[in-house]
């Protein structure tokens, strides 16, 4: 029945039957033969279809809402058994961090925690936090404002510039008048949310949205326009210090954020992972 309750949790998540599918390692029709089970046991329809998309009905919602807690409080007994017997830190990172400057302060925090297995996960902020909350993840390394993370413990560990790299690397210098159009992150990205109320006090508007702050940076360097993208981004590209405008001393940032559950703050691997992680960033 567990793994049932949690195949429809993943397929709230997901959204999608291929996506759930993908992520449990089952067929379509593993998931679907398990949300069935389900409905058939509370008598009630628990799922529909909106397109090519998955909804929760209001009895599915309901269930998901109730579910969710227990199960993360499950998983956390778990991860307290498998810290104590192994000492495994499951961490999820936010893509841009793990491709820029992530790996090597994360080396630098494993060299002081030989005992320590680090398991990596990367994904989009919004997925690893879903995934600290559902508790596959026990801390997460990423960005963008906490304010609708409240359930959650979080703590600002680094505040990231953010740059612009000049289209075709052609050197500009930032307007006194208008606005400066560019390419950036799209609305999705937890990272955007936390900065763009200062973009726009900046007189930087966002023409063009992509999913990827990497894609953005190759987009610019190709001469599609300028990029807005953090600094790690730029530096791991090798774009030239000179050729990029630094928004830090205007105060542009995005916050590198360190996220577990209030439960899971208390372990003594965790905690001392966490001050490594200051050390190295501060």
């Amino acid at each position: 029945m567990i793994e049932n309750l949690e195949t429809l949790l993943t397929l709230a998540r997901t959204g999608t039957m291929m996506e759930a599918s993908t992520e449990l390692r089952i067929t379509q029709s593993a998931v679907s033969k398990r949300i069935s089970t389900l409905e058939r046991y509370y008598n009630r329809k628990l799922i529909q279809k909106k397109g090519r998309r998955v909804e929760l009905t209001q009895h599915g919602q309901r269930l998901v809402d109730k579910l969710s807690p227990l199960l993360s409080e499950l998983r956390d007994l778990f991860i307290d058994e498998v810290t104590s017997a192994r000492g495994e830190l499951i961490l999820g990172v936010s893509d841009a961090i793990l491709s820029s400057w992530g790996p090597s302060v994360f080396h630098e925090v494993r060299e002081e925690m030989p005992e320590v297995s680090f398991v990596f996960h990367t994904h989009r902020t919004p997925a690893v936090l879903d995934r600290i909350r559902s508790g596959e993840f026990m801390v997460g390394v990423c960005t963008g404002s906490d304010n609708l993370d409240k359930d959650l413990q979080s703590e600002v560990l680094t505040k990231e510039p953010m740059v612009i790299i000049p289209s075709g690397l052609e050197p500009i210098e930032f307007p006194k008048k208008g606005e400066l159009g560019v390419i950036s992150i799209e609305d999705y990205s937890g990272a955007w949310r936390s900065f763009q109320d200062e973009a726009q006090k900046l007189r930087i508007k966002r023409e063009v949205a992509l999913e990827s702050f990497f894609s953005v940076a190759q987009m610019a360097i190709a001469g599609f326009g300028h990029g807005l993208v953090p600094i790690g981004v730029a530096q791991t590209l090798k774009v030239p210090d000179e050729c990029m405008i630094n928004l830090d001393e205007k105060g542009l940032h995005r916050p590198v954020r360190f996220v577990a559950r209030k439960s899971t703050y208390s372990l003594p691997i965790v905690a001392s992972f966490y001050q490594l992680l200051v050390k190295k960033l501060s």
